[in-house]
């Protein structure tokens, strides 16, 4: 399904990836967990085809293709998803006109013909309702005057919607209270099948135990560092990263040597 193998990443020069291996197969719900700075939404950025990172080493494949030179928009119609840690607002595109357009564009790639307007309209209010969306949040532009927690909400949304074979949840839990954060744990383990991934990007295990991993990676300097199932978020919760945050790449050591 997700495969990277060796990737290094710079930002302005400096590297911020440093030979990251992961690999999350169809099915699979792997999360990463790891301290300040060790590289977590750098990974998701990179992977969604972000600009301004400079890959200078390594593959990014999905189902098999290196995905590395395909625009964010290929990406996505391939079957990628990213939730944002921050949903922007865009004033000006109404919710239903973009979820629309991203439906028909995704069934478009798919060689699949565009939805009817009754048959998106059931499909939009059906999964809402699941996910405790009032209609009258649909009828406003992306976002524009939304609650943290009804921005986080939207998003799964959208990933209902669309449906991707890789979904990944960069800090989704980020500003969320209980309530909201069960809403949209829910909505989540909802869209768990055999034919889908997910990597969930999380610093706690508050998220993890509404929605339970069956892989855990520790990225630390860059890079994973430890993986194991799920009792090893629960061991990063009592103990935190103490031990992870002060590792140090080769290149880092070699950098701080030279001042």
């Amino acid at each position: 399904m997700l495969e990277i193998e060796n990737l290094h990443v710079q930002v302005g020069g400096k590297a911020i990836l440093n030979g990251v291996d992961l690999k999350v197969e169809a099915g699979e719900v792997a999360a990463i967990m790891g301290p300040n700075g060790s590289g977590k939404s750098t990974l998701s950025y990179v992977v969604a085809g972000r600009e301004d990172y400079t890959v200078t080493q390594g593959e990014v494949r999905l189902d098999g293709d290196n995905i590395l030179e395909l625009e964010p928009n290929e990406r996505a119609a391939k079957g990628l998803f990213l939730a944002f840690q921050y949903p922007l607002e865009i004033p000006g595109v109404a919710t239903m006109t973009f979820f629309k357009a991203a439906m028909n564009a995704q069934r478009k790639h798919r060689g699949e013909p565009e939805l009817d307007m009754p048959d998106f309209l059931r499909r939009v209010r059906a999964a809402a309702k699941q996910l405790g969306i009032e209609q009258e949040m649909l009828k406003r532009p992306l976002n524009v005057g939304f609650s943290g927690g009804e921005k986080k909400r939207m998003e799964i949304l959208q990933m209902a919607l669309l449906e991707p074979r890789c979904a990944i949840l960069d800090e989704t839990d980020s500003g969320l209270d209980i309530d909201a954060l069960r809403i949209v744990a829910k909505g989540v383990n909802a869209l768990r099948a055999k034919d889908r991934a997910f990597l969930v990007i999380t610093h706690y295990q508050r998220l993890l135990d509404h929605i339970v991993p069956d892989t855990v990676h520790v990225m630390s300097g860059g890079r994973i560092v430890r993986s194991g199932g799920p009792e090893l978020a629960k061991e990063l919760e009592a103990r935190g990263y103490r031990g992870y945050a002060e590792e140090r790449t080769t290149d880092e050591i070699a950098s701080a040597g030279a001042k």
